[in-house]
């Protein structure tokens, strides 16, 4: 392999592990903050010597020392992107809570009227990419409030902090040198490099190793500046959509009621059928309305178990998951997009007398779970496929509807029955 590829695996060699992260997810990380941890003095005499090495090292991959010195040097290590970084949020924001935050009547209004302004852009965007405007107009306003909110942290700063202390130093020093080849190139803007705390950068906050690989030069002007560019901002949301499988001028899905004999086994990532054969199931539109009957593949989502609006997905929401890999945000950003465009408030009621699961209650689920020979998996807080089925299984035993949803009626049957 070239020498350029070597040297990279040499950086990477220095982390223990590797960790992907979407373009959205950093800053989408909302940290509930703990008491300020104390640096010492020998701490920062530690993190200085790291960064010295670091800095070596990244010039023997063919960075250059000007770039690698005007960003590296005199680099503190930071208390705030420690704070959070070491934090474990207890509590989980149920998914109508996240979309009365984010879907709100005055950012509908100002997405129409910015889609409006930005036609001509965004028209010239969706001919090149299939990827409609009023998706760049949600991703932008979710992101960074329509580019008013980029985060206050020195990149290079955070990502060093990230990269020598705390959970996520893979991921830190990837992108740590990630941001200085983006300085090296001069997609960096004069102002410096300024994002959030995990070092997600730009009006739709893209982490440096996805802006290395998707970023796009919109206005012609030979750099990527997704700071200050709105051609660049957009092109380059349009390019990572359509590399994540975007499908040209079609939806992200669309609400829809199931009946009383719904088949909760066919809910699932990966179980995709046509929308005539959904029909058949007896799926209609929310109001009752039949549904299309044509051969769409789209996959059912029930974000807050029975009891709650359903929904299928076309293959555009698992591209907007490649944005963000969580379900609230890709439904956000999909409800977003239909409001600007005109669309209704999603009509089934949201089941808001349950409580959300917090951290420590979702391990005990678990827990209990695999306690009971339900399979669960590790007792992480994280619920994913396995733990799913685990409730599934239990569901059914328990004569309660398996939707597979980890609520709390759900916690309190396990500890009961």
């Amino acid at each position: 392999m070239p020498t350029a590829t070597r040297s990279l695996a040499l950086v990477l060699s220095l982390a223990v592990g590797t960790l992907v992260v979407s373009p959205a997810s950093a800053q989408t990380m909302s940290p509930v903050p703990d008491p300020t941890p104390v640096i010492t003095p020998a701490d920062q005499a530690a993190f200085e010597q790291w960064v010295k090495v670091f800095a070596r090292t990244a010039k023997e991959v063919g960075i250059s020392a000007e770039a690698v010195d005007t960003n590296l040097t005199g680099l503190t290590l930071s208390e705030r992107v420690v704070r959070a970084n070491e934090s474990q949020p207890e509590f989980t924001r149920s998914v109508w809570d996240y979309l009365n935050g984010v879907v709100r009547e005055e950012r509908i209004t100002q997405g129409q009227s910015l889609l409006t302004q930005h036609q001509a852009i965004l028209a010239d965007v969706e001919r090149k990419y299939g990827v409609q405007g009023r998706y760049i107009m949600a991703i932008w306003a979710i992101e960074t409030n329509f580019g008013s909110i980029l985060g206050s942290h020195n990149v290079f700063e955070a990502l060093a902090t990230l990269g020598y202390r705390g959970r996520r130093t893979a991921y830190g020093r990837s992108q740590l040198l990630a941001a200085l080849k983006l300085a090296d190139r001069g997609d960096m803007p004069a102002t410096g490099m300024v994002g959030s705390w995990a070092g997600a950068m730009g009006q739709t906050q893209f982490i440096p190793t996805t802006y290395l690989d998707y970023a796009v030069d919109g206005d012609g002007d030979g750099a990527r500046d997704l700071w200050t560019s709105l051609p660049d901002v957009f092109h380059s949301t349009a390019a990572y959509l359509e590399r994540s499988g975007w499908q040209r001028g079609r939806d992200w899905g669309r609400e829809v009621a199931i009946g009383p004999d719904f088949d909760f086994d066919l809910v699932g990532r990966t179980t995709y059928l046509p929308l005539n054969e959904w029909a058949a199931r007896g799926v209609t539109g929310p109001g009752g309305d039949p549904l299309p009957q044509v051969d769409v593949p789209a996959r059912m989502v029930i974000p807050a178990g029975h009891r709650g609006p359903a929904f299928l997905v076309f293959r555009n929401f698992d591209s907007i998951l490649r944005y963000n890999a969580s379900t609230s945000y890709a439904l956000a950003v999909g409800h977003l997009a239909d409001r600007i465009a005109g669309g209704f408030e999603i009509q089934q009621a949201w089941p808001t007398d349950l409580r959300p699961l917090s951290r420590s209650e979702r391990k005990e689920l678990q827990e209990r779970l695999n306690t009971r020979g339900f399979g669960a998996g590790k007792v992480d807080g994280i619920i994913g496929a396995n733990t799913r089925k685990a409730i599934k299984g239990f569901q059914k035993q328990a004569g309660l509807v398996a939707d597979g949803y980890p609520s709390s009626e759900l916690l309190q049957a396990l500890r009961t029955q």
